[in-house]
């Protein structure tokens, strides 16, 4: 059987990596885990995972990601800093590369996470131009 790479490009396989975080099996280890999973469950347009590892003081009613046409297609992701800010706090800066209709986009994004429990959540980040 092939084994398939992550979509996160942490250079392990998807089974090994994001699978097993966004099925609930285990934790992400870390805020930049939660960050390589997200970015994997955008992949996948797993709406329930991205709000489900949002932090409920920030998370939205519904994410509507099929709604926008075209569809995004994820390419790639660098993350650039992973910082641990505090006990449970931590910032993860990251390049995400799509494209939508065949023109080339990036989103650079500094997020902030909070663990609560075992868990880490997205809370919000600061985009830059």
């Amino acid at each position: 059987m092939l084994a398939i790479l992550c979509p996160c490009q942490s250079g392990k396989t998807f089974s090994e990596c994001c699978a097993p975080v966004i099925a609930g099996e285990v934790p992400a280890d870390s805020a930049e885990a939660l960050m390589r999973s997200r970015y994997t469950a955008f992949t996948q347009a797993n709406e329930a995972y991205l709000l489900e590892s949002w932090h409920q003081s920030t998370r939205p009613t519904t994410l509507d990601l099929a709604g926008g046409e075209p569809a995004p297609k994820w390419i790639g992701l660098q993350v650039r800093q992973h910082l641990q800010t505090g006990e449970n706090t931590a910032i993860v800066e990251f390049v995400a590369r799509y494209r939508v209709g065949g023109r080339a986009h990036r989103l650079h994004e500094t997020s902030r996470f909070v663990r609560e429990g075992h868990r880490w959540y997205y809370v919000d980040g600061d985009i830059h131009e």
